[in-house]
């Protein structure tokens, strides 16, 4: 492994600690892995108080975990700068039940000031519960 890859996963490290006493430790938010070409990858153990009325996972939730992976993307790719989303679309495909699901984020494109991410959630048999979601982005500045 590399020096900039172990900065990295140092630098991911953190976030997780820093980020444990807020929103993303209340909802059960895990770091699972960072893939050499940028990729992260979080999870989350769905319980019965992550589900909405008629018992599948409520989309705040499941939006709250892509917002949350990609904001870890784009805290990666510029640690030095602050960043805040402007804008979240997000595409139900599915449901999704208790258990364990699975976000990956990454990067699709970036300016000065603007980061553009996708990210999909995926249940533990890989069911999609959401489609790419390609319009988030952050204020750089």
């Amino acid at each position: 492994m590399d020096d900039s890859n172990d900065q990295a996963k140092r630098r991911l490290q953190l976030l997780a600690a820093a980020a444990e006493p807020t929103f993303w430790g209340f909802l059960g938010c895990e770091f699972v892995s960072l893939a050499e070409d940028g990729v992260i990858t979080i999870s989350l153990d769905a319980k019965s108080h992550h589900l909405n009325l008629i018992g599948i996972v409520h989309g705040g939730v499941l939006s709250s975990l892509l917002d949350n992976a990609m904001g870890i993307v784009v805290m990666m790719a510029r640690p030095e700068e602050k960043a805040v989303t402007t804008n979240l679309n997000v595409h139900f495909v599915s449901p999704l039940h208790e258990g364990r699901l699975q976000v990956t984020a990454e990067i699709v494109h970036q300016s000065r000031k603007m980061i553009t991410a996708q990210g999909r959630i995926t249940d533990s048999n890989g069911v999609l519960g959401d489609h790419r979601n390609r319009d988030i982005s952050g204020y750089l500045g």
